[in-house]
């Protein structure tokens, strides 16, 4: 029983380094629960990718390889940022900033936040799958008000409250599909059932579908950060501390965004798919295009790559809904990259607002001259997040602007690739300015911390590794994925 294992690993791992007294051994069974899921979680997916779709408990739990690639994405970002914390808490607690009674909760809140997001994907029933979003939204929002002052507890507030609302909508969605499907399979939990769902799409209340789609577009698009709906994203990624940041936006995003791929999949088997993916290509450009001023004009370090998070949600909106087997594998592919890029991109940005004590981007300069290890995570994350090669995110978002063409998609690959370009230039500006100008203030040179360093390098291996190389397997891999989100 794997999948369980994969749960309780992560649950236990959080209640055991709270109850355990002395902060040093809290610091290791972080790091040891970690580790073992990472591991547990990685022969999952492969066993998934090798031998098919994983079923446990009379099939109310459901790996495919779909669900698959979260879980990597979870284990792998989570390992990541398990490392990254142990330094970047201890330091927090040195400068005043949260006390070591805070220190001590945050593992158990935060492996509890893990605990719910790969429930998310692994559950069979599409209303469990509400349920675990929602307590994603719970377990995370204890710590978007981590540091507990007016600015933090504000923040958490907008975004239960903005969340809470969203996942509403989601539920109207949920109930809406349950009703059509009740009518053909009874009112047993089987017409909750995703692969039920699937065996009699083509049989579903077209009408009815339509109608829970644009529910659970509007209800997970608030989760994801799908622009108009991101409004809670900025404040949160702000205000919470670091390691929090890196995992909303690396991984939570992505599980609000796999509720919706999941109702595209089963739209699109239902013979809808041109009506789901006309709305996802409007809110991914729509998202995409919001980001383009509020990153060129930004402030505030952590609020700009918020705005790169709703910039890059929307290019995987948009290539779902280009809907072409090509653009699919671009889809998942950045869903990724992405994670990778975007986890690392924030750890470097956590290093430096620590060092400069400030998040304001035009108080911090000569990065370079003071932090030189970190400077060079920092400019990898940046330009792969911009698209540059030869980074991974290139790959990504070149399949899908190939995707576009190919499908005649002309003025959507345009507007697409305009947007991109207009916000390489605004993110290149800020990152250049911010790692080579001249120190604005005295800010003293010393060692930078090994473990932080270790930590933003488990990413990076796949920012660059996936970058120069596609290996077969990745393809075949995406290949499988994209059969399961297209709904064949």
């Amino acid at each position: 029983m794997i999948v369980i294992v994969l749960l309780l690993i992560s649950f236990f791992t959080g209640i055991l380094a709270w109850m355990v007294p002395g902060q040093e051994k809290k610091e290791k069974i972080n790091v040891i629960g970690s580790c073992i899921l990472a591991c547990t979680g990685i022969v999952l997916s492969w066993q998934v990718f090798s031998m098919g779709t994983f079923y446990a408990i009379d099939r109310a739990i459901y790996v495919d390889p779909f669900s698959a690639l979260i879980i990597i994405v979870i284990v792998i970002v989570n390992l990541a940022v398990s490392l990254y914390s142990i330094p970047y808490l201890k330091r927090e607690v040195s400068h005043g900033l949260v006390t070591r009674e805070q220190s001590e909760k945050f593992y158990l809140w935060y492996h509890v936040f893990v605990t719910t997001m790969l429930s998310v994907v692994v559950v069979n029933n599409l209303g469990l799958m509400w349920v675990a979003i929602e307590a994603t939204t719970l377990a995370s929002a204890l710590l978007v008000g981590f540091y507990d002052h007016k600015h933090s507890l504000e923040a958490a507030w907008k975004y239960v409250i903005l969340c809470t609302v969203g996942i509403t909508f989601g539920l109207f969605g949920t109930i809406f599909t349950y009703y059509s499907a009740m009518e053909i399979l009874g009112h047993g939990t089987d017409a909750l059932y995703w692969t039920k769902l699937m065996e009699i799409a083509p049989r579903l209340d077209p009408s009815l579908l339509k109608l829970a789609f644009v529910f659970i577009l509007v209800g997970y698009g608030t989760k994801a950060g799908l622009a108009p709906l991101h409004n809670w994203l900025p404040d949160a990624h702000s205000q919470a501390p670091t390691p929090i940041s890196a995992v909303l936006s690396g991984v939570l995003l992505n599980c609000a965004l796999y509720g919706i791929i999941r109702f595209y999949s089963l739209t699109n088997s239902a013979l809808l798919g041109e009506f789901s993916q006309q709305l996802l290509l409007v809110f991914g450009l729509v998202s995409i295009g919001i980001a383009v001023p509020f990153i060129v004009l930004q402030k505030d370090i952590k609020r700009l790559l918020a705005y790169s998070s709703v910039e890059h949600m929307g290019i995987i909106a948009l290539g779902v809904g280009l809907g072409s087997k090509l653009a699919l594998m671009g889809a998942m592919f950045h869903l990724f990259n992405h994670a990778m890029a975007k986890s690392m991109f924030f750890m470097a940005v956590g290093n430096i607002a620590q060092k400069f004590n400030t998040k304001n981007i035009t108080r911090i300069k000569g990065i370079v001259h003071v932090m030189p290890a970190t400077v060079v995570f920092f400019l990898i994350g940046a330009f792969a997040l911009t698209g540059l090669p030869p980074f991974s995110i290139f790959m990504s978002e070149f399949t899908i602007a190939w995707a576009g063409f190919t499908a005649g998609k002309y003025m959507v690959s345009s507007l697409y690739l305009l947007f991109i370009a207009l916000i390489f230039a605004g993110l290149g500006y800020h990152v250049t300015n911010m790692s080579f100008g001249r120190l604005s203030r005295r800010v003293a040179k010393e060692k930078e911390n090994t473990w932080l360093l270790a930590a933003m390098c488990i990413p990076l291996l796949f920012v660059i590794g996936l970058g120069f190389s596609t290996p077969a397997f990745v393809t075949d891999i995406l290949e499988q994925i994209a059969v399961v989100v297209g709904g064949e």
